[in-house]
């Protein structure tokens, strides 16, 4: 791929401009070598950044634009982003090491974020409430003001457009911090913005370290609105730093998605169904399949056919198109998620496909390893409760359906969860007990704009998608008119009568 930017600088009241801290040295995970540098912001940068979003809502370039006007903003800006596609996936492919084709997949979706929102935001209107005597009281809404959003590695600008695609519909003004490790498509997201007419400061876009950056942005008592996608542990840190001040905080954070696989289910259908669950994106997505419960019946026979499906995943440079999985995104992230696997097998669990590094032709420096598949594991196991965040599957049996819905629930965490059945009354009747956010049946990792999306338990608080998430970047103001013809007189002999 050609072309990669150097020297980006941050993004702040429509300019690019320099960082306070040292740039960020961005690799490429494929390789293990340098790919371009970007300005890094420090707490300074970051309240610049705060300010420039803040005056530009007061200024009312596009907190008062008409929704109308707004909406067609939003209809250009996803028309450009549309024809700058082939640039952006190339860009985030060398970045996070996404298979391209992966990339391609879910960056030619991007549009459909902003002109969903923008056709809620045609669609939206207040309402009257009931109140007796002489009054007319009505409701209305009104953006927050400044909106902060710090993104992830692994999907860097499907994570950004879910918040902000709503953000932006509903008329606030913008902070985006990108991962540190990927802020290459984020800057040119920005850039692709300013282009569309989206007025200067109404999207600003910090690069920068999250314990520096992301701790100034949610700490800011300007920002009014907070969405953190990472790791629970930072997510609680964002949290208890919106909290501060009061600001309003989406946190969509770990997950261990169990993946429930009834008798009924034909192996080799839900083994195809469980190397997508597990394997796509490198396993680096929260609400990946890393669970594998599966019923004694069908149990060996599905084993057998998820790790050779497994051992047939074409590992390699994520820049061709042939690729089906690529990298870690670094040598840390993977050295992590290997120790996990060496864990696993010291508490007794077999493994069934993988469990090493790989270093694939042209690409000897990158952070890569098998994909893997360890079986016969004991529900109480560390690597079938805690999140590994890597190419690695789980498989668990289990003997009924109360015994699997029971070993789902009793996860610390609650994003996603899937069920593969023949059976429709079982399919509904397990997705109505299984306590997450999201529930697939006989597939995984579909997505849309207008379906909320999130967890609960330590997968984090609040919405992204639909109406949820589009009305959770407003206030609401009630508006109360007296319409009688007579003054209000409290203290005139009418004692106790407010109407």
């Amino acid at each position: 791929m050609t072309g990669i930017p150097a020297g980006s600088g941050l993004l702040i009241g429509g300019e690019e401009v320099p960082g306070g801290d040292p740039p960020l040295e961005l690799l490429n995970p494929a390789t293990g070598r340098p790919l371009a540098t970007a300005a890094c912001a420090n707490s300074g940068d970051v309240d610049r950044a705060v300010e420039s979003a803040a005056e530009s809502f007061a200024s009312g370039s596009w907190s008062r634009l008409a929704p109308s006007a707004r909406a067609l903003t939003l209809q250009r800006f996803a028309d450009l982003l549309e024809q700058r596609l082939d640039r952006l996936y190339q860009l985030e492919t060398a970045n996070n090491g996404r298979p391209v084709a992966e990339t391609r997949a879910q960056l030619s979706r991007l549009p459909e974020w902003y002109r969903y929102n923008a056709a809620l935001l045609l669609a939206d209107r207040g309402f009257l409430a009931p109140m007796p005597g002489p009054y007319l009281n009505y409701v209305e809404r009104f953006p927050i003001g400044v909106a902060a959003t710090l993104a992830s590695f692994n999907h860097p600008l499907m994570i950004a457009s879910k918040s902000l695609a709503p953000a932006l519909a509903t008329g606030n003004s913008v902070v985006l911090k990108p991962s540190e490790r990927t802020p290459l498509t984020a800057l040119e997201l920005g850039r692709i913005a300013l282009e569309a007419g989206i007025p200067p400061g109404v999207l600003n876009v910090v690069p920068g370290r999250g314990p520096i950056a992301g701790a100034a942005l949610a700490g800011n008592a300007k920002v009014g609105k907070v969405t953190f996608t990472g790791g629970t542990q930072a997510g609680r840190e964002v949290a208890v730093l919106a909290a501060s001040h009061f600001a309003r905080c989406t946190v969509e954070l770990g997950g261990k998605t169990p993946v429930l696989v009834f008798a009924d289910t034909p192996p080799e259908e839900a083994a195809r169904g469980a190397a997508f669950a597990a394997f796509i994106g490198t396993g680096q997505t929260c609400i990946a399949g890393a669970l594998f419960l599966v019923q004694r019946p069908v149990y060996g026979a599905f084993l057998e056919q998820l790790s050779a499906a497994a051992r047939s995943i074409r590992v390699g440079d994520p820049a061709d198109p042939a690729c089906q999985m690529g990298p870690l995104i670094s040598a840390e992230a993977r050295e992590r998620v290997l120790a996990h696997v060496r864990s696993g097998l010291a508490d007794g669990a077999r493994l069934a496909a993988g469990g090493a590094p790989l270093a694939p032709r042209g690409c000897e420096g990158g952070f890569f390893m098998e994909p893997t598949v360890l079986a016969d594991c004991d529900p109480g196991m560390g690597v079938a409760r805690e999140e590994i965040f890597g190419p690695v599957a789980v498989v668990v049996p289990f003997s009924t359906e109360e015994e699997a819905v029971a070993l789902a629930n009793s996860s610390a965490f609650g994003l996603g969860s899937a069920i593969w059945t023949r059976d429709v009354a079982c399919a509904h009747r397990v997705a109505g007990q299984l306590q997450f956010g999201m529930v697939w049946v006989n597939d995984h990792h579909r997505l849309d704009p207008s379906s909320p999306w999130g967890g609960l338990r330590d997968s984090g608080a609040g919405r992204e998608g639909g109406w949820e998430s589009f009305h959770d970047f407003t206030h609401l103001r009630s508006v109360t008119v007296r319409t009688a013809r007579e003054a209000v007189d409290w203290y005139g002999g009418e004692t106790g009568r407010l109407n």
